[in-house]
């Protein structure tokens, strides 16, 4: 049986990897963190090691190792697992929680498990609020692999936030298909924003998602982050229209076209998506209201995030038995 080690080593110390580090360090979980920039001072006064160089994993780490990465999507993630494998030994798992497509995810597998490498998928939701207080993790790997990060995963997830998924690639795809189906919610809720805005006369749209928020049908957290942001900002009005997002649902229509799986809802918010970025419609300062609220997304155009929808999935479609 596995001796379970409450250490991980991190890449990525921004909002997800910063967030669960400090999550781990609070539950006495030792964390070696790895930032090309300087990692927080809350970090390092929380505990967290630091190191300078991807080595650093194999000298502070006891075998067999687990490292996670929370970069963005694209090959800048493949450059790092290259990298990252040079350094470990066989063994070692390396697990990333970014929003890789999950094409390549498998991909990525195949080829580090003949260096005795392996790769676990992790798709993570909730947000930086969740990453700091209880992540949702949906894991696609091997079991063996599993078996050394699935301890760690249940102290950091909300009570009943995990899920092994299924095999190489199934947490990621779990994860795009749980991305879609936000886009279809967050749509909604912008346009039921909208047609309340265009009522004939003022209504107090704070007081009503109060309401919304105990007993409806429709209540939720992006229901509690609308009220949240609505009290806060005052004015729908303020908001820039601009939606920027990262392109990962975009990957799931093309997948659902070539699965022939009808998602008309998931695509068309994908289609409305686009519109946000020369409309002037209440629905999209909305939905920007609520992607600011649960990931901390940039109001108006972004051109880093730009560049990783653009940059963003390396591989393609994998029909079965590829």
């Amino acid at each position: 049986m596995m001796t379970v080690k409450r250490e991980f080593g991190m890449i990525g110390l921004g909002r997800m990897g910063g967030n669960l580090s400090l999550q781990a360090l609070e539950k006495a979980i030792r964390v070696v963190g790895f930032e090309l920039k300087n990692p927080s001072e809350e970090l390092v006064r929380a505990g967290l090691v630091v190191i300078r160089n991807l080595e650093g994993f194999r000298e502070q780490l006891s075998p067999p190792r687990a490292v996670f990465a929370y970069i963005p999507a694209g090959p800048a993630v493949d450059r790092l697992l290259d990298d990252l494998a040079g350094h470990l030994e066989e063994g070692d798992v390396l697990v990333d929680g970014g929003n890789s497509y999950w094409g390549d995810s498998i991909r990525r597998h195949r080829r580090l498990k003949e260096r005795g490498i392996q790769l676990v998928d992790l798709g993570t939701s909730g947000g930086v609020e969740g990453a700091r207080h209880g992540a949702c993790f949906m894991a696609g790997g091997e079991d063996e692999a599993i078996a050394r990060i699935e301890p760690l995963l249940l102290e950091l997830a909300t009570p009943g936030g995990y899920v092994h998924a299924g095999p190489p690639g199934a947490g990621h795809f779990t994860k795009l298909v749980h991305n879609g189906i936000e886009f279809g919610m967050l749509q909604a809720i912008g346009e039921g924003m909208d047609l309340l805005e265009h009522y004939p006369h003022p209504l107090e749209i704070a007081k009503i998602l109060r309401c919304w928020r105990h007993g409806s049908v429709i209540r939720s957290w992006l229901i509690d982050l609308m009220e949240e942001a609505c009290r806060l900002e005052g004015d729908l009005g303020k908001i820039p229209p601009y939606v920027e997002d990262t392109g990962e649902v975009n990957w799931l229509v093309n997948d659902a076209i070539r699965m022939e799986v009808p998602v008309p809802v998931i695509a068309q918010a994908v289609m409305q998506l686009f519109t946000s970025r020369d409309d002037k419609r209440y629905w999209a300062r909305a939905i920007a209201m609520m992607r600011h609220g649960f990931g901390g997304h940039p109001y108006g155009p972004d051109g880093s995030i730009a560049r990783e929808r653009r940059e963003g999935r390396v591989g393609d479609f994998l029909q079965d038995g590829d």
